[in-house]
């Protein structure tokens, strides 16, 4: 099964390549008869990635440890579920998992009526970019990080999965991730595709839906690996601005600029070379995010460690940028349009991209500065948390108050609308005071929670000032995201700079104070109950509040097997839309006395709900593309 899994992705690798090249002379050549060969070859070469990747988890579901991927990612104990997780939780089987995204993506864009209402060269040019992306990855697996070797003889039990993924977080984390990196392929290759061939249709429209869907599943990762690492790794937050962190979260910045950026060109036919430049740097930076994963040029407690994947990645890179930049400066646009003033709400649209990607310029440099700062000096250095936090928070806050705004305001210039701005400014001026008079002192936390309390009542006085829009499907999405992003500043505003952290030693029967909640020690107790689990310590700790009962927590520590020489904290949480608590049990002392992180997290539950909102309602923005010669 091994050989088989490996001719799987080699006859894959050279169908792709074949046809990449083929479709690339033939569009040079204008043979476009050749296109009904090349949609169906890639339709074989994808089945090709299918049925290898069908073969591993056939391999893993049956722990199968003569495969060294099996070995490295199961063991015996590891429950069913996370023995299927385990495609995408190690090296080889997310770069495969990845692949078969964008190969089963190219399957499905091909039937859709958006690629049908393509002209052929525009298809030739598209499937030249596509499958060359698809050979890459394949190159990758065939090579440098194949996962379909022997182990000979085949051992009895595997090393098992890391501790840590054995979350929930880790069924749907990854997956979402990879979907938003793999999705992406789509729209970036027909831009580039659209441009060489200087296709008539806008593809931006053609892409919309592919676009939306990449930004949701990629969004939806991201937020749930927040709350993964929150819940998880026992530090009580939920964004410490890793460098593996911070690499899922740049493309993010750069696809949520061309949501803004295309608009526009849809709207007025305008940025046309700028969002095929943006869209293809977005793939480019989902990339780059797997090359820092996998390079081992950051630290990182995310890392797979160093890799020889890195080189190719880097040179991929490389090489796709300079593609990039030749199409975008040397393809003819059909028209072009100029854009109305800063004060309109295209300008504010404008300045809602650039915003973003400021933002992911700085959080690139931040992540990059241990390697840059190597042109200089050996001895190197990360940038903490509060660096991001003193530069990226104050954009967080003016893209919130932009947003306060940006709806009022006419395409051409001018306010539209005079009671819904008046109304708006004056919720963000009593908001303002309102929070400030809380307590809420700091003066960035009280402006953005004062402008996310203006964004959603502003969403409000939208949907009473023009009825129109409440039967609008687009309008509910459009706005409805927004309000999960007014929802998720809330939430950081208040849960970043007003959490109250303690490190405690308690006895039991002891009581501590934490902000205004009273912590008991109340007992522990040992146990292995489950097959995986060598030893673990459970505390049970009761919290009040002004005498009154508030809920117990049961933070425990544990030992895995084939892990013996780690401890893994699980956490414990009273959940709530107010004030959160959090307890992580950080070991043992003399005297039957433990050692407890606890802390207060105000608010910190609305920024998953935002970022569900955030989700959920982009639902709402697909719509069905048009069929050729249907009307736009």
């Amino acid at each position: 099964m091994h050989l088989t899994g490996y001719v799987g992705l080699l006859f894959s690798l050279l169908a792709m390549l074949f046809l990449a090249c083929g479709a690339g002379f033939a569009a040079w050549n204008k043979k476009e008869n050749a296109l009904i060969i090349i949609e169906r070859g890639q339709l074989g070469a994808a089945g090709g990635v299918i049925f290898s990747t069908v073969l591993l988890l056939i391999a893993l579901s049956s722990r199968d440890y003569s495969f060294q991927y099996v070995y490295d990612n199961v063991d015996n104990a590891l429950s069913f579920i996370y023995t299927l997780t385990a495609l995408w939780g190690g090296r080889e089987g997310s770069l495969l998992f990845w692949e078969l995204i964008i190969a089963v993506s190219g399957m499905i864009f091909v039937y859709t009526p958006g690629y049908k209402s393509l002209g052929s060269e525009t298809k030739l040019y598209f499937w030249m970019f596509y499958l060359t992306i698809q050979g890459f990855f394949l190159l990758l697996l065939s090579g440098w990080s194949n996962p379909f070797i022997e182990i000979i003889p085949a051992p009895a039990d595997g090393r098992g999965l890391n501790p840590l993924l054995r979350n929930p977080g880790m069924i749907f984390h990854p997956p979402l991730l990879f979907l938003g990196f793999a999705m992406y392929a789509i729209p970036a290759a027909c831009a580039l595709a659209a441009s060489i061939a200087g296709e008539t249709k806008s593809w931006v429209k053609i892409c919309r839906n592919w676009n939306i869907l990449s930004w949701i599943f990629l969004t939806a990762g991201i937020v749930l690996g927040g709350w993964w690492s929150y819940m998880e790794l026992g530090w009580g937050g939920y964004w410490a601005w890793d460098p593996v962190e911070n690499a899922s979260l740049i493309p993010w910045f750069a696809g949520t600029a061309v949501l803004h950026t295309t608009i526009i060109e849809a709207r007025r036919n305008a940025l046309q070379r700028i969002n095929v430049f943006l869209m293809s740097l977005t793939f480019l930076l989902c990339i780059f995010s797997t090359y820092l994963t996998r390079s081992g040029v950051i630290e990182s407690l995310h890392t797979f460690g160093a890799s020889p994947v890195a080189v190719p990645l880097f040179w991929s890179m490389v090489v796709w940028l300079v593609v990039t930049l030749m199409v975008t400066f040397m393809s003819e646009r059909p028209t072009h349009r100029t854009l109305s003033d800063f004060m309109s709400r295209q300008g504010m649209l404008v300045i809602a991209a650039w915003f973003p990607l400021a933002l992911g310029m700085v959080v690139t440099l931040g992540t990059m500065w241990p390697v840059i700062a190597q042109l200089w000096t050996t001895k190197t250095m990360g940038l903490t948390a509060d660096f991001y936090n003193r530069v990226c928070l104050p954009f967080m806050a003016m893209l919130v108050l932009l947003f306060c705004y940006c709806p009022w305001m006419g395409w051409k210039g001018g306010i539209r609308n005079m009671k819904g701005f008046s109304g708006v400014t004056v919720v963000l001026v009593v908001s303002f005071g309102a929070v400030y008079a809380m307590g809420i002192t700091k003066p960035l936390a009280t402006l953005t929670a004062a402008a996310a309390v203006a964004a959603m009542s502003g969403i409000v006085m939208l949907f009473i000032f023009y009825p129109a829009m409440r039967v609008m499907r687009q309008s509910w999405g459009a706005y409805g995201v927004h309000l999960g992003l007014a929802l998720m500043a809330l939430g950081i505003a208040f849960s970043g700079p007003y959490k109250i952290e303690e490190e405690l030693i308690l006895a039991k029967g002891d009581i501590a104070v934490v902000g205004e909640y009273q912590v008991k020690y109340l007992s522990m107790k040992e146990d292995n109950d489950d097959a995986d689990i060598v030893a673990r310590a459970t505390v049970t700790l009761e919290v009040t509040k002004d005498g009154k009962f508030v809920g117990i927590m049961n933070p425990d520590k544990r030992i895995y097997r084939n892990f013996e020489k780690q401890q893994f904290a699980e956490v414990s949480t009273i959940p709530s839309l107010g004030d959160e608590l959090y307890a992580t049990l950080l070991g043992f002392t003399g005297e039957e006395k433990a050692s407890f992180k606890i802390s207060v997290n105000p608010l910190v539950n609305w920024v998953w709900i935002g970022g569900t909102f955030m989700c959920l309602f982009g639902f709402l923005l697909l719509r069905r593309t048009p069929r050729s010669g249907e009307g736009r």
